[in-house]
């Protein structure tokens, strides 16, 4: 339980604002959000997926000491790249041909958007040093919770903060985060 709110709470933070986010809000201004969401769950379920396959592949051949420093210096990374986002224009037109189907579409955007981003690593770094199911519980629903509020709330709200803002708050979390890895990968050696 532990495991997946943490994770939650974590993904949550990293993927706030971004790339994902902001394709759902698009598409569900144009379409419907049911079919949006359902697209989103999916893509985000297969990616998760082959996050925690992977993590739980370099978990068997890596020391979990040198498991736990790589996570620590991926989070600090992600935390320094989260702070020094600046403000982004807003110009992410997303062109749908006619006929295609809205699920299918945003599937693909999502999958596209998302394959290799950060949050995809986090999940592997977080699932070769956790429990896996729980990794994936925990994250799978924290996307589908942004994607939702990007569906439904997002555009309210990013109109009143700024993304820089909320990108900064996730840059905070990670370096946090990758202090206390670092602070386990020193007491693994010990």
């Amino acid at each position: 339980m532990a495991v997946s709110g943490s994770s939650y709470l974590l993904i949550f933070a990293a993927e706030i604002g971004d790339k994902s986010q902001l394709v759902c809000m698009i598409l569900a201004a144009k379409y419907r959000a049911l079919p949006v969401m359902f697209g989103s769950v999916l893509a985000f379920m297969l990616l998760n997926t082959l996050a925690v396959t992977f993590g739980l592949a370099i978990a068997s051949w890596v020391p979990e000491a040198l498991m736990t420093a790589i996570v620590a210096i991926l989070f600090a990374i992600f935390g320094i790249h989260a702070l020094r986002v600046e403000d982004e224009p807003d110009d992410d037109n997303v062109e749908i041909k006619k006929g295609h189907s809205i699920v299918i579409t945003t599937f693909l955007l999502i999958t596209v958007a998302e394959f290799g981003d950060k949050t995809q690593l986090a999940v592997v770094a977080l699932s070769s040093t956790s429990i896996p199911v729980a990794v994936w519980i925990g994250s799978t629903v924290a996307l589908i919770t942004t994607s939702a509020l990007g569906i439904w709330a997002g555009r309210t709200v990013l109109q009143r903060i700024p993304i820089t803002f909320i990108h900064r708050i996730s840059g905070v979390i990670f370096i946090l985060l990758s202090l206390f890895a670092a602070y386990n990968a020193y007491m693994a050696l010990q």
